[in-house]
């Protein structure tokens, strides 16, 4: 066995992307000893690595909205307790709506600000035009801005996880694959690694894509599975307002932020191709990657529609 992981631990948490490093956070900030995460290649090398990294303080209910305040609070605190950015802007986020019904949504979710003190306001195509000189506003109605909404590094919210964890007790361990998850009589007993047997009386699965594979050896089913999804990045623009509020439009399935000095216009289509479909198994070496779909220099159409930067 290798002399870089443990014998035993009470917990084992599998996958080191936000998710996981955010668990082994909590688990060891309530207490919690002797937990292990194996990460099977480096932090954020999954999915987390290109995340959006969009703050937002609504959420689709009370929970998650309260989760979400929780998170934004939390990401402020620990950058002064670690010493780590998170790379956390609080540059507003402005919702568009092109349709009446959608604009009814947004103002629902104005009054629902209200009662956990996130403030909201209605802007109208005027406003939204002050708030975000470069859209186009021939077909928006209205919308809603968040000022204290925005966005994160999710490599750097990762890290800073990572290092509270640590500094909890937590022990965070690298190039480890979990090769098994081993059950006797119905109960966890412990993982298989690459570097040698854990013995465990909990696991964590927090491997996002690779989950359900995972969970599936000891016959447990994970309905998750991998969609292929686009986003384009943009040339570094000349004086590009960093400060502009994250744009989103939840009829066209789209979102625009200020990356680095250029656009990143994110797509999420409601019918998706499916990853990997030549073999249904997400590969246990796909680490910081994507599809490398390229559109040959040409800009899509909806681009210019949104944004008139010259």
């Amino acid at each position: 066995m290798s002399k870089n992981i443990p014998a035993s631990a009470k917990v084992v948490v599998i996958g080191g992307g936000v998710a996981g490093c955010s668990v082994a956070y909590h688990l060891s900030k309530f207490g919690w000893k002797d937990i292990v995460l194996l990460e099977r290649d480096q932090l954020t090398s999954g999915t987390t690595w290109h995340a959006a990294g969009l703050i937002g303080q609504l959420g689709a209910s009370a929970t998650i909205t309260k989760l979400r305040n929780y998170s934004l609070n939390l990401y402020k605190q620990l950058e002064q307790e670690t010493g780590l950015s998170t790379g956390l802007k609080q540059n507003g986020s402005l919702t568009v709506a092109t349709t009446n019904s959608r604009l009814d949504e947004l103002k629902r979710q104005v009054t629902t600000a209200q009662l956990f003190n996130v403030e909201a306001n209605e802007v109208t195509k005027d406003q939204i035009k002050e708030l975000y000189p470069l859209i186009n506003t021939e077909d928006v109605i209205g919308g809603v801005y968040i000022p204290n909404d925005g966005q994160a590094d999710p490599v750097g919210v990762t890290n800073v996880l990572a290092k509270a964890a640590r500094q909890n007790g937590a022990t965070i361990i690298e190039k480890c694959s979990v090769k098994k998850i081993l059950v006797k009589n119905n109960k966890i007993e412990g993982v298989e690694t690459d570097q040698g047997k854990i013995d465990c009386k909990y696991i964590v699965l927090a491997s996002g894509m690779w989950s359900r594979q995972i969970a599936a050896e000891v016959n447990v089913s994970v309905p998750l599975y991998p969609d292929e999804h686009f986003y384009i990045l943009t040339e570094p623009l000349e004086n590009l307002d960093k400060a502009l509020p994250v744009l989103r439009d939840y009829n066209h399935c789209l979102y625009v932020k200020e990356d680095a000095g250029k656009f990143l216009v994110g797509i999420f289509e409601p019918n998706a191709k499916p990853a990997f479909m030549n073999t249904n198994i997400v590969p246990s070496d796909f680490s910081f990657g994507d599809t490398n779909c390229r559109a040959a220099g040409r800009s899509p159409s909806f681009f210019p529609r949104y944004l008139s930067y010259r």
